[in-house]
């Protein structure tokens, strides 16, 4: 694993390179996860990965607007000094909403889209419905005494004052992101606890809804959406729709996996994005 840099906008940008075979640039989520929750050994036997950093995460830099518009003009600015005619984009979650944004301007420099975990809209119904899903978990492992917790915990993590606080509240509510956590628990313990975030970043109020279910239709790269079944957040119903409205879009459904498919299913995952290749 190789760390490099470059220089946006005057402002550090870190990512990491791993692997062999064709570039693909992964965004994380989010927004404020560490990016190396997001590695994945399967696809960088088949791509060389290019890890990005996002801004005001790990060691890039940090800027006053953490809005959409701003982590696409960091990953265009990155995708540039990578001087590859066209690059495999993967963007899970809050990281698949820049993809998006990204490919409408970009398309021409993408040789592939991998949409993962996510949706082409987040507003008030999108967040209304993973609120309920959320306030539900509990009732789903009556037997488990931790479950209880979830729901309160995800939202100190919203509250959250510090980096610290933020991942270690984070942590505490993962176990609601997985299809069972706690069936999986001894092995799935050490991801969860290496989970961090930044503040700042995750708190930042965009006051733009995303939604780009109306320009769906205008991407004509080769595209595949990978999703879990039990997804709370970025629920099939939300997943379903880039399929619905992307051309020729290929939509692989990881059938035990919720939110982290590649961690729960991580050999599924690697052939669900070969679909591209």
């Amino acid at each position: 694993m190789q760390e490099k840099e470059t220089i946006i906008d005057g402002i550090r940008q870190v990512f990491h390179v791993a692997g062999r075979g064709p570039v693909c640039v992964a965004h994380a989520g989010g927004p404020g996860l560490d990016w190396r929750y997001l590695r994945s050994p399967g696809l960088e036997d088949h791509f060389t990965m290019v890890y990005l950093s996002p801004v005001g995460t790990g060691a890039s830099g940090a800027v006053t607007d953490f809005h959409l518009a701003t982590y696409v003009r960091f990953l265009a600015g990155l995708i540039e000094e990578l001087g590859e005619d066209q690059v495999h984009l993967l963007g899970h979650s809050h990281g698949g909403f820049v993809a998006q944004q990204y490919a409408l301007a970009h398309q021409d420099r993408l040789a592939g889209l991998i949409l993962y975990s996510t949706s082409p809209y987040a507003g008030p119904e999108f967040w209304t419905e993973g609120m309920s899903r959320l306030a539900a978990y509990p009732a789903r492992h009556p037997d488990v005494p931790e479950a209880a917790e979830v729901p309160a915990a995800f939202q100190r993590a919203l509250a959250a004052p510090d980096d610290e606080t933020i991942s270690r509240e984070l942590a505490a509510a993962l176990p609601v992101y997985f299809a069972d956590f706690w069936s999986r628990r001894e092995e799935l313990e050490p991801f969860r606890a290496a989970i961090r975030m930044s503040k700042e970043p995750a708190t930042a109020p965009d006051p733009v809804v995303f939604d780009v279910r109306e320009r769906l239709g205008e991407l004509k790269v080769p595209t595949v959406i990978v999703a879990g079944r039990h997804d709370f957040l970025c629920a099939p119903g939300w997943t379903a729709l880039l399929a619905d409205g992307i051309p020729g879009a290929e939509m692989r459904w990881l059938e035990n996996s919720g939110h982290f498919g590649h961690v729960e299913q991580p050999a599924e995952f690697t052939e669900a994005v070969l679909t591209l290749r």
